[in-house]
């Protein structure tokens, strides 16, 4: 009821918005009766334990369903105002909604071609134009100063740290109005983690941003609004702060951002 009620709050200027939203595998239900909305340019974490819907929750809005056997989701998802499953063209859909995974993974090309290849695949083909594209990008990602003098280097050779910004500014090379983060942070280190945070906290001028993160507080520190997820349902949405302030309606959320349970 709390997460609906909030989800009207900002249906007017929300980018994403979904309605008695669930999600199965088989017969299995990850996911079940979610209703929330996320508004234009701003963070949005959802947290909780493992096993409580978070990547499924992402991988829908990004329509990964329709490429895994067995998922399927009920109720609606709105982005822009428009349902999801009307989207005809897949490509065009995710070239609006850009993801970064929870492990980073330079392709076995050079860094230059790593973010050059989705332009390339939308027809940029000259290469004064790729170049301010991936310099642009990196940039954006804060890597450029670090690998501008190896730009022909394998991205797969590339530091964890290092990777894992490569695939932001791979995300970033579509202009993504969307951006979807699962667990950035998992497996790099402090001082690299903040410094992709300081990149959220830019790119929220720009575009949405919806990030699923095990660090609480992460959360707390980038976020504007934020979800708990626990057992397969959203049990609370609320204001990032407020939140950590104790303003909670269920004692769970309270326990998880306070480490009593994880």
């Amino acid at each position: 009821m709390v997460a609906a009620v909030l989800a009207e709050s900002v249906a007017g200027d929300a980018k994403i918005v979904v309605k008695k939203f669930s999600v199965h595998y088989g017969a299995y239900t990850a996911l079940s009766g979610v209703n929330l909305a996320v508004a234009r340019n701003e963070i949005f974490s959802i947290v909780g334990p493992a096993n409580a819907g978070k990547t499924s929750f992402l991988r829908v809005l990004n329509r990964m369903d329709a490429l895994t056997s067995g998922m399927r989701y009920e109720g609606t998802v709105r982005f822009d105002g428009h349902d999801i499953r009307k989207w005809r063209n897949l490509y065009a859909l995710r070239r609006r909604i850009g993801v970064v995974f929870p492990l980073p993974v330079g392709l076995p090309l050079s860094v230059f071609d790593n973010v050059a290849m989705a332009p390339r695949l939308r027809g940029v083909r000259h290469r004064d134009e790729l170049e301010e594209i991936v310099e642009r990008c990196l940039r954006r990602a804060a890597l450029w100063g670090e690998v501008k003098d190896r730009l022909t280097a394998l991205g797969s050779l590339l530091s964890g740290g290092q990777q894992q910004r490569l695939t932001i500014a791979r995300a970033l090379s579509q202009d993504p109005e969307l951006l979807l983060l699962d667990e950035f942070s998992i497996a790099i280190d402090p001082v690299t983690t903040m410094k992709i945070e300081d990149v959220l906290l830019e790119l929220k001028k720009e575009m949405t941003i919806i990030m699923v993160t095990n660090l609480v507080q992460q959360a707390r520190r980038i976020s504007d609004r934020m979800a708990f997820f626990h057992k397969g349902r959203c049990v609370e949405v609320g204001e990032t702060a407020a939140m950590f302030d104790g303003d909670v309606r269920d004692e769970q959320t309270l326990d998880y951002l306070r480490g009593r349970f994880g």
